[in-house]
């Protein structure tokens, strides 16, 4: 099968790229490099391009002529989604319009989408399903849960493509061969703060919020390791080769850590007792977001392999050191 991973030089895309070239898939990489870099692409060619050039998009899919897409290219940093609206709605929504009509007029019939637990909002029951009402409360999980209700008209029109939309909860670690990481400059994400404040980048940690309505007072998050994440795209293309209908998955492990929790396990599996101080809650941090993945497990067959907090920050850890030896020796 031939692939064409839309943002495969990012973080989750370039280890999804890995992990489709690793099982013999052929791929292709359409990237405007504008936060991945060219080296994680490990598989396949890279085409640099926007998917705001159509033009360029449809000389891509003549010459390539994928069977599937695999669409991660979005932008992903909630509080400039905040701040810039029209910059997330113009790449998330515009820019992936253009790529579905390129999609349809070369009669790509398999489409995988990478969603965000951001389109449950601040959800009314823990674990979240699948069933729970879209109510995302950023413009940046507006911009997915809108391009989830595209895809449902797309396949509703009768037209042919069947689509997989996997909402992630919190994603982390790098990849165990340490080949590839994260490598986006002013992260928000907490195992990634944390374990470049053990590194020295930081002065100290912040904790956005000590009295919410959990056993210790800190917001309780599904971490999933980007291998295990990866892995499930790949189980969705099966899935959908085998004739699977258009549906919508949840990608976590069914069980959360609080923010507490997970500093003390950077400081336990890093050995740097770094700082942390309390800070006041962010807008829109629900007190509790843990994926309901009974459905994925038993539809795509989906079997993490790196169910474990201290392996996720082992590797994630792991790759900070390594990269930033790269960039000190560039």
């Amino acid at each position: 099968m031939r692939v064409l991973v839309t943002g495969g030089a990012g973080y989750i895309g370039s280890h999804t790229v890995k992990l489709l070239g690793e099982q013999g898939y052929e791929v292709l990489t359409y990237d405007n490099l504008s936060t991945g870099h060219d080296w994680a692409v490990l598989y396949g060619d890279l085409v640099v391009g926007d998917l705001a050039d159509k033009e360029l998009l449809r000389k891509v899919f003549s010459e390539f002529k994928p069977d599937a897409v695999v669409h991660f290219a979005a932008y992903i940093v909630v509080p400039e989604s905040v701040r810039e609206p029209l910059k997330y709605y113009r790449n998330n929504v515009v820019n992936t319009i253009n790529l579905l009509e390129v999609v349809e007029e070369f009669g790509v019939d398999k489409f995988i989408f990478s969603s965000s637990a951001a389109v449950y909002g601040i959800p009314d029951e823990v674990p979240v399903s699948e069933e729970a009402p879209l109510r995302p409360i950023n413009p940046y999980g507006e911009t997915k849960a809108t391009v989830e209700r595209i895809l449902r008209d797309i396949k509703n029109s009768g037209k042919g493509m069947r689509f997989v939309s996997l909402r992630y909860f919190n994603v982390a670690g790098a990849d165990p061969e340490g080949k590839i990481g994260f490598a986006y400059p002013n992260p928000t994400h907490l195992i990634i703060r944390a374990v470049k404040t053990a590194k020295g980048e930081y002065d100290r940690l912040e904790i956005y919020g000590t009295d919410y309505p959990t056993p210790d007072g800190t917001c309780i998050r599904d971490y999933i390791h980007v291998v295990d994440l990866s892995q499930a795209h790949i189980d969705a293309l099966r899935y959908l080769q085998e004739g699977g209908e258009s549906d919508v998955f949840n990608c976590g492990y069914g069980h959360g850590y609080s923010v507490k929790e997970v500093v003390e396990a950077v400081k336990r599996v890093t050995g740097v007792d770094f700082e942390v101080v309390e800070a006041p809650r962010r807008e829109g941090d629900p007190p509790a977001l843990v994926a309901d993945n009974k459905k994925i497990k038993r539809v795509l067959r989906w079997e993490p392999k790196f169910d474990d907090l201290d392996f996720i920050i082992k590797t994630a850890w792991e790759w900070e050191l390594k990269f930033s030896a790269q960039n000190q020796r560039l």
